[in-house]
């Protein structure tokens, strides 16, 4: 449908619409940056879908049965904040959308996730947005099938573009949605034909029709310009059974007389000349930035409707019985159940006594037991790789089509979906993910783990096989680098666990860390019990400690993580046997050492000794611990890996690239 119908048949639609692409228009100019034209492509789309579908209500943005709204194409960011303005969100203003992608304000260049925004998901890295949709649209099943469709039943949707499509990811995350049949997902695609660097068909001619319903989709297509069309795929879509894809046909730019079906439209301002062609061509009258009483007024009854279904809402909610309603109030506040402490303390205090020497993924598996038991609340998972990772305790069963109440997902070979999916459902609130893979494979799901600490989401990562403890698989599957690599993120906290005690501690934190995703590094290997003496303390939380003390006057300090710890102590005995007080520091986690106050660091690591540190990775990262925080480089040493791994038994790998407890004592006695 051309702009000449559009106006005569459906005025008050386009009015509506182009208030957004003028929004669009503007603010990209002021900006002298952004990406025009993919909101004026969809403004029909996404007019139709929040004035006839989305179930939400600005004045309660985190309403929990609202229906999610991603833009998985993030580039097009002033087409959401354009909504969220028009349909009264408080905190979006026209002062934020004047000052779209500057410092400080809350029009970001691309969408971002903050508590109360309206924003469900940060979205840029193009995919994304489309996998973490995935993991909401699990996480509403699965607490529909908790608590009822009474308060639980809404939907998920997603605008998604040509490159959303191209990326990767979005092969894992269509398939895990098809085999899932999650009929409450549905992708909108902005079917232009555009992308940076000119028509699509220059990189890509995949039949996406095709390729959703071979995943196991229903789909769909409308004329993305014409409000009855776009309306009838979506009520289409929602009837559906299966996941669903819409194939919005439109024009990138749209109504811009030079610009428009060209890449010159993507991700650049249209220019004020063009701009003012555009105006006339709209019919739009009004100066930059303002939008006319009527059409506002428009827009914010669209906004206002959602108060209704949100009050019928709350009065289903306080029909529950008061326990269920206070277990779901209790859920999607995100605190965890009164008894979840104690019943880590007691898991402590028998492991410590008991002493058993086992792998700390086994050690993560018996806390899981004890977890899962505890906190009904968690969705685990792991990616094809359950019987290594050790995710799957007793009485969880599997969530799938059959069994919407199972509490562990199979991911397939989808690291990276499966990452994003985690996302998706830390942003849903009302359950904790947590997923396994490999350590090694943390880089698959690289991106979908930048975006959990960039969230703030509470997702948990099982990275199990550490290090070349792994032994026989070989260099491909050792990690030597990946640990400096999650240590680099933000907001990440990387524990690392000596033994049994210290991954219970570990979980506790994880779980706990409401704003802070957490990776688990765990070994292969059996650990001995290292923490004997118990203590309902969680000495993990101050990121070190010290697990040994010298018995003489302190001259050296080993610092290790992991299964190394078991190599300082050797170490220690030894030193300690030729009159040389030895330290040892357990580092589970740097992040919390970091933060710890500087009485307390010292107290740790005080200046004087020799340091050194032993870690089956590469040093990348120890100069701080090392050289810094007091230290001396003089006085300072290494035992490690320098490369990369190779294949063979596990005490010969240790011993061929020279991590042992020999290795650790020789090298302090050289910096004496």
């Amino acid at each position: 449908m051309n702009i000449s119908e559009l106006r005569e048949r459906h005025p008050t639609h386009w009015m509506k619409a182009a208030a957004l692409r003028v929004l669009a228009m503007d603010a990209v100019q002021a900006a002298n940056s952004g990406h025009p034209g993919m909101p004026m492509g969809m403004a029909d789309v996404a007019t139709v879908l929040f004035e006839r579908h989305l179930k939400f209500d600005p004045s309660a943005p985190d309403w929990p049965d609202r229906d999610r709204f991603v833009l998985s194409a993030g580039h097009g960011s002033m087409l959401l904040y354009g909504l969220l303005y028009l349909t009264g969100y408080p905190g979006m203003t026209i002062e934020e959308i004047k000052r779209f992608r500057q410092l400080g304000s809350k029009t970001e260049g691309h969408p971002e996730r903050h508590p109360g925004n309206g924003i469900e998901t940060t979205t840029g890295p193009l995919g994304q947005g489309l996998a973490t949709a995935v993991g909401m649209a699990i996480a509403e099943e699965s607490l529909a099938a908790r608590f009822g469709r009474r308060v639980v039943d809404h939907h998920t949707y997603v605008i998604a573009g040509d490159g959303c499509l191209m990326e990767g990811i979005s092969h894992e995350a269509i398939a895990l949605a098809g085999k899932q049949k999650l009929s409450r997902l549905i992708v909108m695609w902005d079917d232009n034909g555009i992308s940076i660097d000119g028509k699509v068909i220059l990189s890509d001619i995949t039949d996406q029709m095709a390729r959703f319903a071979a995943a196991g989709w229903s789909v769909h297509a409308c004329d993305g310009h014409d409000p009855e069309d776009i309306d009838r795929a979506l009520t289409e879509a929602k009837a559906s059974t299966l996941p669903a894809m819409i194939a919005c046909r439109t024009h990138i730019g749209f109504g811009a007389p030079t610009k428009q079906d060209t890449k010159a439209a993507h991700g650049s301002p249209l220019g004020p000349e063009e701009i003012a062609r555009v105006r006339e061509i709209y019919g739009w009258t009004s100066a930059p930035f303002e939008i006319p009483d009527d059409i506002r007024a428009s827009w914010q009854a669209t906004g206002a409707r959602g108060a209704t279904s949100r009050a019928a809402w709350e009065g289903r909610l306080g029909a529950l019985s008061n326990t269920r309603r206070a277990e779901f109030e209790r859920v999607q506040s995100g605190a965890l159940p009164a008894r979840f402490g104690k019943a880590i303390a007691a898991f402590k205090k028998a492991q410590s006594a008991g002493r058993k020497a086992v792998a700390t993924r086994k050690s993560s598996e018996m806390v899981l037991e004890v977890v899962n038991a505890v906190v009904p609340e968690t969705l685990g998972g792991s990616a094809d790789l359950t019987g290594s990772n050790n995710t799957l305790t007793k009485d969880l069963g599997v969530f799938d089509p059959e069994n919407r109440g199972g509490r562990y997902i199979h991911y397939g070979i989808r690291e990276h979906g499966m990452a994003a999916a985690m996302n998706g459902i830390a942003a849903h609130g009302g359950a904790i993910p947590y997923g396994g893979t490999f350590l090694v494979f943390s880089d698959y799901a690289r991106g979908a783990m930048r975006l959990s600490a960039l969230m703030g989401a509470r997702v948990v990562y099982v990275l199990t096989h550490d290090s070349i403890g792994l032994g026989e698989d070989g260099p491909t599957h050792q990690p030597v680098e990946h640990l400096a690599n999650l240590r680099a993120l933000p907001n990440m906290f990387v524990f690392r666990p000596a033994d049994t005690v210290e991954t219970a501690e570990a979980w506790e934190i994880a779980l706990g860390s409401m704003t802070t995703p957490s990776v688990l590094a765990l070994t292969r290997q059996n650990l001995p019990v290292l923490r004997t003496r118990h203590t309902n303390q969680n000495l993990s939380a101050r990121g070190a400690y010290v697990l040994a003390e010298a018995t003489g006057r302190r001259r050296a300090i080993l610092l290790a993580t992991g299964s190394e710890v078991e190599i300082a102590m050797a170490a220690r005995a030894a030193l300690e046997a030729k009159g040389i007080g030895t330290r040892v520091v357990s580092m589970p986690c740097w992040e919390l050492f970091a933060a710890q106050d500087e009485a307390y660091r010292r107290k740790v690591l005080p200046a004087g000794p020799v340091r050194v540190a032993v870690e089956a990775a590469l040093e990348f990262g120890w100069e701080r611990w090392l050289c810094g925080e007091r230290g001396a480089g003089k006085k300072a040493g290494f035992v490690g890996m320098r490369g990369f791994g190779a294949s063979g038994p596990i005490d010969e790998l240790y011993a061929r690239f020279g991590i042992t407890a020999e290795a650790v004592a020789e090298k302090v006695e050289a910096l004496l």
